[in-house]
């Protein structure tokens, strides 16, 4: 990855440091997978979104970006926070904080979330079982594993926990 000409290269300045900011939701990769690339030339990435999964947030702080802002946020607002973020290198707002340390639901397991997908997309538990080459009864063990874990009532319920909670991506 190269970067572009800085318009201050031509008056002979150095630019020693690049921020990226960037939103978790993107048409064609995902927020977390371009934190990855992108850091591995340019350390500094700060993440502006939307999204206020837990999930997403610990992902993208876990990949290595050095903060993360939600920009639902009123304009002064921001620029505070975005403000902060430089100044103080803190690398949450508070409202992200406070976020973070909310009670979280356990974590799925890669299968769990594999089942939970399958559900997502309308299938049975039979065509679960077929997909994944398990059993039937092996299915229904692991959604009344995840309906215990997010604390959901029903497949549909869980499926719109998981969505919400940006534990899985439809």
């Amino acid at each position: 990855m190269t970067l572009p000409t800085h318009p201050l290269s031509v008056l002979g300045l150095e630019v020693t440091r690049v921020t990226v900011l960037m939103d978790l939701e993107m048409p064609d990769v995902s927020g977390i997978d371009a934190v990855t690339a992108i850091r591995a030339e340019f350390p500094e990435i700060r993440m502006l979104t939307s999204h206020r999964s837990d999930v997403q947030m610990l992902r993208a702080l876990n990949t290595g970006a050095v903060g993360y802002l939600l920009k639902d946020r009123p304009g002064k607002e921001l620029r505070d926070a975005m403000r902060r973020i430089y100044t103080e290198h803190c690398r949450v707002v508070p409202a992200v904080a406070q976020r973070l340390l909310e009670p979280k639901v356990d974590t799925l397991s890669e299968r769990e979330s594999e089942v939970l997908m399958s559900v997502a997309a309308g299938n049975s538990n039979k065509i679960v079982a077929d997909k994944l080459s398990i059993s039937e009864e092996t299915v229904k063990t692991h959604m009344r594993s995840i309906l215990s874990k997010l604390g959901a009532n029903d497949r549909t319920h869980a499926v719109t926990i998981a969505v919400k909670r940006g534990v899985i991506r439809l």
